[in-house]
């Protein structure tokens, strides 16, 4: 039986997370640009999108586990984000990870506890990152994404900034050539009076389509008739 983290006490609460760039993050950074360079072409598009201060939701699509990577390297601002509860099981790898700005999340459930971190985040004025799709898409193209990103963003009345990364799901396919990824920020997009969730997951994944190839928009390649009338 799993454990309800409602009624009992979170164990993430005796640990430390940081709502800061942390010297950890600068050097993981620093490691990663320059492994990167070996394996990857690396292309940002619109950077100065993203607004400078306060707090942003960075709504991305999700191809493979190596996204959060090129979604860090493409800003110069610090990107906290979700990692599945599996990575922060070694105490090193956990360390190091909530240094670079990662909290755990229990997937297949409703996970409380890191939906108030992502809060947290928001209210530091920090840059949270998530995948509206909540899955990997594998280069398969878009899925039907969840709500809970537009839901944060209400809650917390920030403006949500659509990002594209093409490429990572065939990184090291033609190693030792390098892998073309490209990192395109769309504009700000703010909630509208009286907005619900699903409008404006609607309207930040159009937005996320809009800056990816035909083949990968998936179920958001056409807009409904009628839409944005």
């Amino acid at each position: 039986m799993e454990n309800d983290h409602t009624l009992f006490p979170d164990p993430r609460d005796r640990k430390r997370y940081y709502f800061h760039a942390t010297p950890t993050r600068r050097v993981v950074k620093a490691i990663l640009q320059f492994l990167y360079w070996f394996i990857s072409d690396l292309e940002f598009i619109g950077p100065e999108n993203l607004p400078k201060e306060g707090p942003v939701v960075l709504a991305c699509n999700h191809v493979t586990n190596y996204d959060v990577v090129p979604m860090q390297l493409s800003i110069p601002r610090t990107l906290f984000y979700m990692a599945k509860e599996e990575l922060h099981r070694n105490p090193i790898m956990d360390s190091i990870l909530r240094k670079c700005g990662a909290f755990p999340v229990y997937r297949g459930a409703k996970d409380e506890w890191a939906k108030r971190h992502a809060e947290k985040v928001l209210e530091h004025g920090q840059v949270l990152g998530m995948f509206p799709e909540g899955t990997r898409s594998r280069g398969r193209g878009l899925k039907t994404a969840k709500t809970g990103v537009a839901r944060i963003a209400l809650k917390a009345h920030c403006p949500i900034v659509p990002m594209a990364v093409v490429g990572t799901h065939k990184m090291f396919e033609n190693f030792p050539r390098r892998t073309k990824i490209t990192v395109s920020i769309g504009e700000p997009i703010y909630p509208r009076p009286d907005e619900g969730p699903l409008e404006l997951t609607d309207r930040v994944m159009f937005a996320i389509a809009g800056m990816l190839p035909p083949e990968l928009r998936g179920v958001y390649a056409e807009k409904p008739p009628g839409y944005g009338v």
